[in-house]
């Protein structure tokens, strides 16, 4: 079979598709996370490569078996895990949109109309941070690619001869700083950039999770006084664990005070600069030198998304422009071509599916839904206060909850094969989905709403799910597999 399938064919395999989405988007509500498990069946051998085609029609409906039949449903009303959101409609017919046209946003000449849209979505964006001044941005694969490129800008304004000579030609040691829960996407950052995983400096937090100031102060002084060259904070809205946000403002000023880069890595919180209500969270934002956002976690778009912004626009082209024999430049057009603003060459337009959304629903759809959410885990919260069999393992700030099985008086290990144990029992069939973490180097359960479609409703039936799991192992069925220790009288759930 050639690859110019004629219009008739186009036409009934683009209806099976949206049939197929729409029965799909019609069931999240109350659809399974997973299906029920059937043992673990050895891994599949993978099928010979096909020399000849078959019929689209026959494959298409065999994909939506291996995938929606058998798989994990992130866009489930009934996922509380990770930061993986219903995706917005809007979001998924625009990737079609994109996978169709296939713009190469690298040049402008390939892709004027397609870079008119990202930058009006940048700017939409940037604009609610509240810069004084001017800002850009750029697209970007996710928030690591987001977050290694503010790094790189930070670095570069510091050192300004290490874009060209390299860090090895430096005559200092650079370091930086962030909290003990921030994301992973730092450490790898810091090692691509040459600088090696040692000079990131990881700071302990405070009971609330938020990085520690006194003590971020402490070690710049210590650093410094070794011979060190500090360069950058990275605080963090809204943490992959448990949702938490650093004291910005707070960091802000000690970025201030030392002379510092200050990133914000809101690649989930950062969603809040388009709330009103709740912009109080992330105050002192506007004091970023960069930040990173993806908006295919608060911001309900597919994967994959990311955002960097940075109010000081003329260091993106500083890092990235290059000059090139092959691409010609748009002469009548004064905007900087977007491989001059990032590390990415042919990339997809990430910006139209996040564009499309807030063009149908606007900004208030969004306000109602960060506004909501938030509700939804503050009364999921007070909930778990009063139901004496968990316990709060820090204050609730976004939609994300951390909270523990409420034993008195036992060891860390009984707690977490506590945890461990209610969770996998929640999670047996199916239904609904909630994770374990480490926080502060204690056990959590986490719970996130994440998806617009969840309701009460639901938290309520992870409620009682959550009982039904504690009133388990209280009474022994599984205390076994808990593990509760002989030493800890203390250690039945109450």
């Amino acid at each position: 079979m050639g690859f110019d399938l004629d219009f008739d064919q186009r036409r009934a395999l683009g209806y099976q598709l949206i049939d197929l989405l729409n029965d799909y988007y019609a069931s999240l509500p109350t659809r399974a996370v997973q299906p029920p498990p059937v043992g673990s069946p050895p891994d599949a051998a993978p099928r010979p490569l096909p020399e000849r085609g078959g019929d689209p029609a026959l494959i298409m409906k065999d994909l939506a078996v291996a995938l929606i039949d058998q798989g994990f449903h992130t866009p489930s009303a009934n996922y509380f895990g990770l930061q993986n959101p219903t995706p917005t409609y809007m979001s998924v017919l625009a990737e079609a949109l994109a996978a169709a046209l296939n713009p190469q946003l690298a040049s402008l000449v390939h892709s004027r109309a397609a870079a008119d849209i990202e930058r009006e979505t940048v700017h939409w964006i940037g604009a609610r941070v509240g810069w004084p001044g001017a800002f850009d941005g750029t697209f970007t694969s996710g928030g690591s690619e987001a977050n290694f490129t503010a790094l790189a800008l930070a670095l570069a304004t510091h050192f300004p001869d290490c874009v060209e000579q390299g860090v090895a030609a430096l005559d200092a040691r650079p370091v930086l700083y962030t909290s003990a829960e921030a994301h992973h996407s730092v450490d790898k950052a810091t090692s691509l950039l040459g600088l090696g995983r040692q000079a990131l400096r990881r700071i302990p937090v405070t009971p609330a999770i938020q990085m520690d100031a006194a003590l971020l102060e402490a070690r710049i002084l210590a650093d410094r006084a070794q011979g060190f060259t500090p360069f950058c904070i990275i605080a963090t809205a809204g943490t992959t664990s448990s949702g938490a946000v650093d004291d910005i403002a707070g960091l802000a000023d000690v970025a201030r005070r030392f002379g510092l880069w200050f990133h914000v890595d809101g690649a989930y919180g950062g969603a809040l600069v388009l709330s009103d209500r709740h912009r109080d969270l992330i105050k002192g934002i506007e004091h970023a030198d960069s930040i990173t956002m993806d908006p295919h976690k608060w911001l309900a778009t597919s994967m994959s998304a990311g955002m960097v912004l940075t109010s000081h626009p003329d260091a993106l082209r500083k890092v990235f422009a290059t000059i090139n024999p092959f691409m010609p430049k748009a002469r009548d057009y004064q905007r900087i071509d977007n491989f001059d603003l990032g590390l990415q060459w042919s990339r997809r337009m990430n910006s139209l599916k996040l564009w499309l959304t807030l063009r149908t629903h606007g900004r208030e759809a969004y306000e109602e839904l960060i506004d909501r959410q938030i509700s939804l885990a503050r009364r999921f919260a007070q909930w778990l206060e009063g139901s004496g069999a968990f316990e709060l393992a820090a204050p609730q700030m976004l939609p994300g909850v951390i909270y523990r099985v409420r034993l008195p008086g036992a060891s860390e290990d009984a707690v977490r094969a506590a945890n461990e144990a209610v969770v996998a029992r929640v999670n047996a069939g199916g239904e609904r989905w909630i994770s374990t973490a480490i926080v502060n180097g204690r056990s959590v359960i986490r719970t996130l709403v994440i998806s617009y479609l969840s309701q009460t409703r639901h938290l309520e039936d992870l409620q009682s799910a959550l009982l039904e799991a504690t009133a388990e192992i209280g009474n022994g069925a599984v205390r076994d597999k808990v593990s509760l220790s002989a030493e800890s009288p203390a250690a039945m759930i109450t």
